[in-house]
């Protein structure tokens, strides 16, 4: 069993996030049923000894590990968006992968992330004999930047035949970007991992030094003084603002946060509609996305963990018959789910408007990138009415560089920044809130923060997009379902969803109640599902 991907397998979610998390615990559970795995990753290393070739890099909970070094198609996929013809076909590289595939008598390949490989691969693959598993995280096969985001910051409806493609992302030439890493990757095996990474941000300070002093531009910031609290001299007295606000003298930022696009309720069923337009093939963009219709039709199953990931799919050419939608199976939603039932408030309402004795808690967990839709969140506090805003506390954990937004919400002490968690930290956190909140502005396909707020019998507020259309139940049915949705990139919908909530509008189901409404899969069964998938092409295969 061969699984392919970008990642380091062993890195899990810190690298990849929550595709790598999900490729690593499913590979550690085939192994546990006794498969032999093999891991390739490529795009990632590069090295300045010239020459294509795999390397052995460890071996993980009984996984055997390798790297493609010096890949022509570099990962993750937008430092290779300048790159669409190599990533269309890349026969050289899908050569060797083939070779390596066969050399380690691999049955059948999964492909978890094709990102560092070309779009042939799969098809290379299928004419050596060998059977093709393709999970779909993401859009990567229809779009490189791989989110069907334009600019990072709106959902890309008309890609135009390509041409809207063109200046989506900024990049260096892929060229020079795999020197580059070739570069750090021989002062790292010199100075080590630490010193490397100083090294890369002492020279980042320096280019960005060098550039204002070539354009003669000084930083705002630096030029304004901090402002004094405007209460410093009144101790605990209370003034009469009486909007719970708390000024803390810090200056506004440089930058100013790019404004939402407000989108449909409805802009699943948009694109998925949208057909004539995904097929236009204008540029080498558009040739790009036909190859990565034609690789996934290819394969002989594409498994997409939501039905809106797979209507959207089929909707650009995939064939219906090979698609299959397999849910997320991960061991600490496990965790986070037995936390649940075994708590002594696993039958009671969390909160109550009418009697509440404390704050309505919600909780954001995610990262600060622009398409987990914390602006959004953000947006939505500000234009919360203070007497709600003073009933409710938000924990918000993202990780990244979340200081100037930490600032920017230091008025208001119902905002609790934790930066960054890891997953044993997320299993405890199930104590910290009541109600999650997923305010992505992308097609999320089935985000793992989604499951993870079900398993800890929550409800969520999230935003109609993407798989969590197909998952979240309105809650105000009967009997109440999981969540309630609001229309993405509209921080007003989610200020009312959130003021429903805070004044009694709409009620908090038991923990037991939103796990017998929400379908649940665990890890056991996640990965027998997929092992009968790898079986039933096997038998096929022989007859």
């Amino acid at each position: 069993m061969a699984i392919l991907g970008w990642a380091r397998l062993s890195l899990q979610a810190a690298e990849g996030t929550g595709y790598n998390l999900s490729a690593s615990e499913l590979a550690a559970g085939l192994a546990l049923m006794g498969h032999r795995v093999v891991y390739l990753s490529s795009g990632m290393r590069y090295s300045l000894v010239p020459g294509m070739r795999i390397v052995r890099t460890e071996t993980w909970r009984g996984v055997e590990c390798f790297d493609l070094i010096n890949s022509p198609n570099l990962s993750p996929s937008a430092a290779n968006f300048r790159n669409p013809l190599m990533e269309s076909s890349s026969a050289k590289q899908s050569r060797l992968v083939v070779d390596f595939l066969r050399r380690h008598n691999a049955d059948l390949v999964h492909s978890h992330s094709l990102e560092g490989q070309g779009l042939d691969l799969i098809g290379a693959i299928k004419d050596a004999g060998m059977g093709v598993v393709v999970t779909l995280h993401n859009y990567w096969h229809l779009c490189p930047q791989v989110d069907l985001l334009h600019d990072e910051h709106e959902l890309c409806l008309d890609y135009d035949g390509g041409r809207r493609c063109e200046g989506c992302l900024s990049a260096d030439r892929p060229a020079t970007k795999r020197l580059k890493r070739a570069v750090i990757r021989s002062i790292e095996r010199i100075v080590g991992p630490k010193q490397t990474e100083l090294f890369k941000h002492k020279s980042k300070r320096l280019m960005r030094r060098v550039r204002s002093i070539e354009t003669n531009e000084v930083s705002e910031a630096s030029t304004r003084r901090v402002r004094l609290d405007p209460e410093l001299a009144l101790g605990h007295t209370v003034s009469g603002v009486g909007d719970g606000t708390v000024d803390h003298g810090f200056a506004p930022g440089d930058r100013t946060p790019r404004k939402p696009v407000r989108l449909h309720i409805d802009e699943n069923e948009r694109c998925v509609q949208a057909r004539d337009v995904h097929l236009r093939v204008l540029n080498s963009y558009g040739r790009r996305r036909l190859a990565g219709v034609g690789a996934l039709n290819r394969a002989d199953r594409v498994t997409p963990p939501s039905e809106f990931n797979a209507r959207l799919h089929e909707a650009m050419g995939v064939e219906a018959e090979r698609i299959q939608v397999v849910r997320y199976g991960q061991p600490h939603f496990d965790q986070i789910n037995r936390r649940a039932r075994r708590s002594p408030f696993y039958d009671r309402v969390p909160w109550e408007a009418a009697s509440a004795t404390r704050p309505l808690r919600f909780g954001f967990f995610g990262t600060v990138r622009p398409n987990k839709g914390l602006e959004v969140l953000l947006r939505a506090i500000e234009g919360l009415e203070p007497a709600v805003r003073r009933r409710c506390q938000f924990v918000i954990r993202a990780s990244g560089g979340d200081w100037p937004m930490r600032r920017r919400m230091s008025k208001y002490p119902e905002v609790n920044f934790l930066g960054g968690y890891d997953l044993i930290q997320l299993i405890a956190a199930g104590g910290e809130y009541d109600v999650g909140i997923l305010p992505h502005i992308w097609f999320d396909n089935s985000p793992l923060v989604m499951w993870e707020h079900l398993h800890a019998g929550k409800p969520v507020i999230a935003a109609r997009l993407g798989g969590a259309a197909d998952t979240i139940k309105p809650i105000d049915t009967d009997p109440p379902g999981n969540g309630v949705f609001f229309a993405g990139g509209c921080p007003d919908e989610l200020a009312e969803r959130i003021t429903q909530f805070a004044t009694g509008a709409i009620e908090i189901p038991t923990a037991r109640q939103i796990h017998e409404v929400s379908t649940l899969t665990t890890y056991p069964e996640h990965v027998r599902e997929v092992d009968a998938i790898y079986q039933d092409i096997l038998n096929c295969s022989k007859a």
